[in-house]
């Protein structure tokens, strides 16, 4: 039988920005932009469904006087993630 995949994960941006951040101590907003792609106001509303979900947290400052945004990973996030990989490779026989 198939594991239920994370219909929080399963959205293509989500999963993306969580790709990226499984594999850093932090990333900014414009730096998630530029990888993914996305335009500014669908991965802020994509990265706020994230931070609800506690799989992200998200902290807001500046850099000099410009604003940024950093998000991170969290415990709950990283497992989350990977029951998702883990329930994804059911389904490809890995």
């Amino acid at each position: 039988m198939f594991k239920a995949l994370d219909p929080l994960l399963h959205s293509e941006l989500r999963l993306a920005v969580m790709s990226l951040l499984i594999g850093v101590e932090e990333a900014d907003f414009v730096f998630l932009r530029n990888k993914t792609g996305a335009t500014a106001g669908n991965l802020s509303v994509q990265i706020d469904k994230l931070q609800r979900a506690g799989y992200i947290s998200i902290s807001k400052g500046f850099n000099g006087k410009m604003p940024r945004t950093t998000c991170c990973i969290t415990d709950e996030g990283r497992s989350a993630f990977a029951a998702y990989v883990e329930a994804l490779r059911g389904y490809i026989g890995k």
